[in-house]
Protein backbone atom coordinates (compact mmCIF):
# COMPACT_ATOMS: atom_id res chain seq x y z
CA UNK A 1 0.00 0.00 0.00
CA UNK A 2 1.10 3.61 -0.66
CA UNK A 3 -0.16 6.99 0.74
CA UNK A 4 -0.34 10.22 -0.83
CA UNK A 5 1.83 11.78 2.06
CA UNK A 6 4.57 10.09 3.97
CA UNK A 7 2.85 7.77 7.07
CA UNK A 8 4.03 8.51 10.28
CA UNK A 9 6.04 6.26 12.14
CA UNK A 10 4.91 4.54 15.17
CA UNK A 11 5.54 5.62 18.55
CA UNK A 12 7.00 2.93 20.91
CA UNK A 13 8.55 2.43 23.89
CA UNK A 14 11.75 0.08 25.51
CA UNK A 15 10.40 -2.95 27.13
CA UNK A 16 12.84 -3.99 30.37
CA UNK A 17 14.19 -7.28 29.22
CA UNK A 18 13.47 -7.55 26.28
CA UNK A 19 14.68 -6.41 22.64
CA UNK A 20 11.31 -5.53 21.25
CA UNK A 21 9.36 -2.21 21.75
CA UNK A 22 5.87 -1.37 22.98
CA UNK A 23 3.63 0.15 20.15
CA UNK A 24 1.72 3.13 21.50
CA UNK A 25 -1.82 3.18 20.12
CA UNK A 26 -3.64 5.89 22.81
CA UNK A 27 -2.85 8.12 25.87
CA UNK A 28 -5.20 8.44 28.68
CA UNK A 29 -5.15 10.75 31.20
CA UNK A 30 -6.66 10.39 34.64
CA UNK A 31 -7.44 14.08 36.18
CA UNK A 32 -6.81 14.78 40.03
CA UNK A 33 -6.18 11.34 40.95
CA UNK A 34 -4.59 11.73 43.97
CA UNK A 35 -6.28 13.53 46.83
CA UNK A 36 -3.78 16.08 48.25
CA UNK A 37 -3.34 16.90 44.58
CA UNK A 38 -6.95 17.71 43.75
CA UNK A 39 -6.52 19.92 47.45
CA UNK A 40 -3.78 21.53 46.07
CA UNK A 41 -5.88 22.57 42.51
CA UNK A 42 -8.96 23.58 44.79
CA UNK A 43 -10.75 20.72 44.45
CA UNK A 44 -12.02 18.33 47.45
CA UNK A 45 -13.59 14.73 47.64
CA UNK A 46 -13.73 11.32 45.95
CA UNK A 47 -15.19 12.98 42.37
CA UNK A 48 -15.88 10.29 39.98
CA UNK A 49 -12.91 9.94 37.67
CA UNK A 50 -12.12 11.99 34.51
CA UNK A 51 -10.22 12.12 31.39
CA UNK A 52 -8.61 13.74 29.20
CA UNK A 53 -6.11 12.54 25.89
CA UNK A 54 -2.58 13.02 24.54
CA UNK A 55 -1.46 12.44 20.97
CA UNK A 56 0.40 9.33 20.80
CA UNK A 57 3.31 11.67 18.95
CA UNK A 58 3.54 13.54 22.06
CA UNK A 59 5.19 10.57 23.92
CA UNK A 60 8.82 11.23 24.29
CA UNK A 61 10.55 7.28 25.01
CA UNK A 62 13.54 7.58 27.51
CA UNK A 63 15.76 4.68 27.95
CA UNK A 64 17.02 3.06 31.00
CA UNK A 65 20.09 5.29 31.97
CA UNK A 66 19.51 7.84 30.25
CA UNK A 67 18.86 11.57 30.37
CA UNK A 68 15.75 12.49 28.11
CA UNK A 69 15.30 16.38 26.76
CA UNK A 70 12.34 17.93 25.77
CA UNK A 71 11.95 21.72 24.72
CA UNK A 72 10.61 24.40 26.29
CA UNK A 73 7.17 24.29 24.64
CA UNK A 74 5.86 27.81 22.78
CA UNK A 75 2.95 30.49 24.11
CA UNK A 76 3.65 29.16 27.83
CA UNK A 77 5.81 31.24 31.09
CA UNK A 78 4.33 28.72 33.93
CA UNK A 79 5.39 24.74 32.69
CA UNK A 80 4.35 22.38 35.11
CA UNK A 81 6.13 18.77 35.86
CA UNK A 82 3.79 15.66 36.67
CA UNK A 83 5.21 12.99 37.57
CA UNK A 84 3.00 9.85 37.11
CA UNK A 85 2.15 6.13 37.04
CA UNK A 86 1.98 4.86 33.58
CA UNK A 87 0.00 1.49 33.10
CA UNK A 88 0.39 0.21 29.40
CA UNK A 89 -2.37 -2.04 28.10
CA UNK A 90 -1.95 -5.34 26.55
CA UNK A 91 -5.16 -6.89 26.28
CA UNK A 92 -8.30 -4.64 25.18
CA UNK A 93 -11.99 -5.03 25.83
CA UNK A 94 -15.14 -2.62 26.55
CA UNK A 95 -16.70 -2.73 29.84
CA UNK A 96 -13.61 -4.66 31.51
CA UNK A 97 -14.87 -5.38 35.34
CA UNK A 98 -12.43 -4.48 38.40
CA UNK A 99 -11.88 -8.00 39.24
CA UNK A 100 -10.42 -8.51 36.08
CA UNK A 101 -8.63 -5.29 35.04
CA UNK A 102 -5.36 -6.70 35.70
CA UNK A 103 -5.64 -9.49 32.91
CA UNK A 104 -5.68 -6.30 30.97
CA UNK A 105 -2.30 -4.41 32.15
CA UNK A 106 1.09 -5.40 30.06
CA UNK A 107 3.16 -3.30 32.57
CA UNK A 108 4.52 -0.18 34.08
CA UNK A 109 6.63 2.88 33.31
CA UNK A 110 7.04 6.24 35.00
CA UNK A 111 6.18 9.20 32.97
CA UNK A 112 5.55 13.08 33.55
CA UNK A 113 2.61 14.79 31.96
CA UNK A 114 4.15 18.51 31.33
CA UNK A 115 1.40 20.94 31.52
CA UNK A 116 0.88 24.53 30.27
CA UNK A 117 -0.78 26.07 33.39
CA UNK A 118 -1.23 29.40 32.60
CA UNK A 119 -2.88 28.26 28.75
CA UNK A 120 -4.49 25.05 31.00
CA UNK A 121 -6.19 27.58 33.26
CA UNK A 122 -7.21 30.22 31.16
CA UNK A 123 -9.50 27.99 29.01
CA UNK A 124 -10.41 26.57 32.59
CA UNK A 125 -11.58 30.22 33.17
CA UNK A 126 -13.48 30.23 29.76
CA UNK A 127 -15.11 27.10 30.14
CA UNK A 128 -13.11 25.69 27.00
CA UNK A 129 -11.29 22.34 26.29
CA UNK A 130 -7.97 22.32 27.80
CA UNK A 131 -6.21 20.72 25.18
CA UNK A 132 -3.26 23.68 24.36
CA UNK A 133 -2.41 22.83 28.25
CA UNK A 134 -1.86 18.99 27.95
CA UNK A 135 -1.70 18.02 24.61
CA UNK A 136 1.22 19.52 22.99
CA UNK A 137 4.46 18.17 21.62
CA UNK A 138 6.89 15.90 23.97
CA UNK A 139 4.21 16.66 26.62
CA UNK A 140 4.28 12.53 27.68
CA UNK A 141 8.02 11.63 28.52
CA UNK A 142 8.08 8.03 29.75
CA UNK A 143 10.38 5.43 30.63
CA UNK A 144 10.89 1.81 29.81
CA UNK A 145 7.67 -0.15 30.54
CA UNK A 146 8.28 -3.23 33.22
CA UNK A 147 6.38 -6.33 32.24
CA UNK A 148 3.99 -6.79 34.80
CA UNK A 149 5.39 -10.62 34.46
CA UNK A 150 8.35 -9.28 36.14
CA UNK A 151 7.05 -6.52 38.74
CA UNK A 152 3.84 -8.51 39.49
CA UNK A 153 0.89 -6.13 39.93
CA UNK A 154 1.80 -2.32 41.41
CA UNK A 155 -1.12 -1.16 43.45
CA UNK A 156 2.01 0.70 46.25
CA UNK A 157 4.58 2.15 46.39
CA UNK A 158 7.04 5.56 46.78
CA UNK A 159 5.99 7.65 43.99
CA UNK A 160 8.45 10.97 43.52
CA UNK A 161 9.70 13.53 41.87
CA UNK A 162 13.42 15.96 42.45
CA UNK A 163 14.02 18.89 40.22
CA UNK A 164 17.69 19.79 39.98
CA UNK A 165 17.94 17.42 42.98
CA UNK A 166 15.48 19.51 45.14
CA UNK A 167 12.42 16.89 46.72
CA UNK A 168 8.99 18.40 44.63
CA UNK A 169 6.50 15.24 44.86
CA UNK A 170 6.44 12.40 47.14
CA UNK A 171 3.55 10.23 47.82
CA UNK A 172 2.87 6.62 47.07
CA UNK A 173 0.22 5.31 44.64
CA UNK A 174 -1.49 3.50 47.13
CA UNK A 175 -3.13 6.91 47.74
CA UNK A 176 -4.94 7.03 43.73
CA UNK A 177 -7.97 7.84 44.41
CA UNK A 178 -9.24 5.29 42.16
CA UNK A 179 -7.18 2.52 41.67
CA UNK A 180 -5.02 1.06 38.43
CA UNK A 181 -8.17 -1.18 38.24
CA UNK A 182 -11.53 1.07 38.53
CA UNK A 183 -9.49 3.24 36.06
CA UNK A 184 -9.34 0.73 33.70
CA UNK A 185 -12.75 -0.38 34.08
CA UNK A 186 -14.05 3.27 34.01
CA UNK A 187 -12.19 3.76 30.69
CA UNK A 188 -13.25 0.79 28.86
CA UNK A 189 -17.20 1.69 29.79
CA UNK A 190 -16.28 4.76 27.60
CA UNK A 191 -14.07 3.73 24.92
CA UNK A 192 -12.84 0.35 23.71
CA UNK A 193 -9.45 -0.18 25.21
CA UNK A 194 -7.21 -1.66 22.87
CA UNK A 195 -3.39 -3.50 23.02
CA UNK A 196 -0.77 -0.40 22.83
CA UNK A 197 -3.24 2.41 24.93
CA UNK A 198 -1.16 3.86 28.16
CA UNK A 199 -2.80 5.06 30.96
CA UNK A 200 -1.52 8.41 33.33
CA UNK A 201 -2.82 8.00 36.36
CA UNK A 202 -2.37 11.06 37.69
CA UNK A 203 -0.24 12.87 39.61
CA UNK A 204 0.44 13.39 43.72
CA UNK A 205 0.93 17.24 44.83
CA UNK A 206 4.00 19.21 44.91
CA UNK A 207 3.44 20.14 41.23
CA UNK A 208 5.34 23.37 39.72
CA UNK A 209 6.90 25.34 37.53
CA UNK A 210 10.46 24.12 35.68
CA UNK A 211 12.53 26.51 33.49
CA UNK A 212 15.19 25.82 30.72
CA UNK A 213 18.28 23.91 31.80
CA UNK A 214 16.11 22.04 34.79
CA UNK A 215 16.37 18.58 35.21
CA UNK A 216 13.68 16.46 36.25
CA UNK A 217 14.33 13.26 38.04
CA UNK A 218 11.69 10.68 39.16
CA UNK A 219 11.12 7.18 40.62
CA UNK A 220 8.38 4.87 41.17
CA UNK A 221 9.29 2.10 43.54
CA UNK A 222 9.75 -0.67 41.52
CA UNK A 223 10.03 0.47 38.25
CA UNK A 224 13.43 2.45 38.53
CA UNK A 225 13.80 6.01 37.70
CA UNK A 226 13.10 8.80 34.57
CA UNK A 227 15.47 11.60 33.91
CA UNK A 228 14.56 14.72 31.83
CA UNK A 229 16.17 17.33 31.27
CA UNK A 230 14.49 21.08 29.81
CA UNK A 231 16.45 22.57 27.08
Amino acid sequence: MTYVVPAPETVSLPVIGSADRFPVHRVYCVGRNYEAHAKEMGFTGREPPFFFLKPADAVVAVPAGSIGEIDYPPLTKDLHHEIELVVAIGRGGRNIAVADAARHIYGYAVGLDMTRRDLQSEMKKQGRPWCIGKAFDQSAPIGPITPMARCGELTAGAITLTVNDAPRQASDVSKLIWSVNEVIAHLSAAWDLAPGDLIMTGTPEGVAAVARGDRMHGEIAGLGALDVRVR
